[in-house]
């Protein structure tokens, strides 16, 4: 007999909550308004009822998890390096896997970034809030 732990709600809420920064503080770093607005119809990192039975399991919510967080800490980082190529690809393998769709090559951002500055995303992350 095996036991096998079920993934949480918490895990769930967490890979959701990193698909949303993947869309407001990622892809404003490479993309226009409009290519993302094309993922979203695309439904790249899209989840659904069907993706959380794929990582229904303790384990592989956490592998899901570990390859979000691992891809956005190399694309947010200053300088894309050759040395995380092999990561890179090791991590959508893992998104891929499990139903996740991330159709991007390590070549994607190799590219210049936008400037922050003349960043005017509706999909970044405002740089201050105000509450009311």
């Amino acid at each position: 007999m095996k036991v096998v732990f079920a993934s949480t709600p918490d895990q769930e809420q967490k890979i959701q909550e990193l698909i949303r920064k993947f869309y407001s503080n990622v892809f404003p770093l490479y993309f226009t308004d409009d290519d993302i607005r094309e993922f979203e119809q695309q439904k790249i990192l899209h989840t659904s009822t069907r993706h959380f039975e794929y990582f229904g399991t303790l384990k592989e919510a956490y592998q899901v998890i570990a390859g979000l967080q691992t891809l956005m800490a190399i694309l947010e980082s200053r300088q894309m390096n050759d040395k995380y190529e092999m990561i890179f690809v090791k991590n959508v393998q893992i998104l891929q896997e499990f139903g996740l769709s991330f159709p991007f090559d390590y070549s994607h951002f190799c590219g210049e970034r936008m400037p922050r500055n003349s960043l005017f995303s509706v999909y970044a992350k405002a740089a201050n809030e105000m509450l009311v």
